[in-house]
């Protein structure tokens, strides 16, 4: 690592044909609403359908655990589509959108605003890899063990979305100051647990207020059934269990996106940023459930965020069997996930290593 520049200590990236790619990915832009509304509605149905089963299964017997998996595999599949939302044209999918949050935005305290203009960040040039992109952490610059800790979190931020939206949002209606802190220190879907949102602006859901609030109602209703005996407690045992799974599942596909060896207040190329994105191409059944809805294709997407979920797959084989050179292309897949964490491991080991010898070397 660098440490002036924040970036890998290697030499310079190789060469990626960037406009032969592009031309390649004209013919991929256009998404299809035939495709995005049984994806998402059928994912949406098998997940409650299995959600209502595991509320009335025997608790902690097999069936409700297997019932437990099978929604959060669907669910997870269903609420991953916030990304396509913050990716499509401001303007289009409005009934979709609508329908999203309150199928799986709403439910699971994570309504559309809350990852529009935080992942739109993610994508600016300037921004990707720096401390102000709240969806990157260094995990591939040392300390490997802080891997660990973002999976264990996935058990901890259930209840903190349940406090944010049951006890802090209510409050904020009469403690107007706290407004600000919950804008911009918890209303992010974001990875950096020090991002700071920026003030709203033209990239944010202008309708994020009526989100806010009919996220809240929809938490306060629950809540009061379940308190007055009108719904099982078995509901809220079964949201913890179905949410924290999502979220694990979801950590894993999140450490597999990128390398994540950019440090500091970086500025990088798109490039760079590609080359440090990973596709996970892979047939293998374990991975289209880590990654649903496109995210095999993360280096891809990277390349051309517009294009579509549905796309991906076929724009990944057009680059792989047109580019006239597919070396750099190509540098950017893993074998599997296990195979992404494993070098994402391997990097941040390693850079503990060298930080190391250099103190040592140092010291001598």
């Amino acid at each position: 690592m660098d440490e002036a520049t924040g970036k890998p200590a290697h030499g310079a990236p190789p060469t990626f044909p960037m406009a032969e790619a592009r031309l390649i990915a004209r013919r991929f832009t256009e998404p299809d609403p035939k495709i995005y509304w049984p994806d998402m509605l059928i994912s949406a149905a098998i997940g409650w359908a299995a959600f209502a089963g595991a509320v009335v299964a025997a608790p902690f017997s097999p069936m409700q655990g297997a019932l437990i998996l099978v929604a959060a595999v669907a669910l997870l599949r269903a609420v991953l589509f916030t990304h396509e939302l913050a990716h499509l044209k401001k303007g289009t999918f409005g009934t979709f959108r609508l329908v999203w949050n309150a199928l799986a935005g709403m439910p699971f305290l994570v309504p559309s605003y809350s990852y529009t203009g935080v992942h739109i960040d993610h994508h600016r040039p300037g921004v990707y890899g720096s401390t102000r992109d709240g969806e990157y952490v260094s995990f591939g610059a040392g300390r490997p063990w802080r891997t660990i800790g973002y999976v264990l979190l996935s058990f901890v931020l259930p209840p903190l979305l349940l406090v944010r939206f049951l006890v802090l949002t209510p409050l904020s209606w009469i403690v107007r100051p706290l407004r600000k802190l919950i804008w911009r220190r918890m209303s992010s879907l974001a990875i950096d647990l020090n991002y700071d949102r920026h003030p709203q602006n033209k990239d944010d859901d202008e309708t994020w207020l009526i989100q806010e609030t009919a996220t809240t109602i929809l938490a306060l209703a629950v809540a009061a059934a379940i308190w007055q005996g009108l719904l099982p407690l078995a509901v809220a045992g079964v949201w913890y269990a179905v949410t924290a799974t999502i979220l694990l599942i979801n950590s894993i596909r999140t450490l597999g996106a990128h390398a994540y060896r950019y440090k500091g207040d970086v500025s990088v190329t798109k490039t760079e940023e590609f080359l440090d994105s990973v596709n996970v191409p892979s047939e293998d059944l374990i991975s289209k459930i880590i990654a649903p809805v496109g995210l095999r294709f993360h280096a891809t997407h990277h390349l051309f965020p517009a294009t579509p979920y549905h796309n991906l797959p076929k724009l990944h084989a057009a680059l792989e069997s047109e580019l006239s050179d597919k070396t750099a292309y190509r540098s950017t897949s893993r074998k599997s996930f296990a195979h992404a964490l494993a070098a994402l491991w391997k990097d941040a080991s390693e850079a503990d290593r060298r930080r190391n010898d250099a103190g040592r070397m140092a010291a001598e």
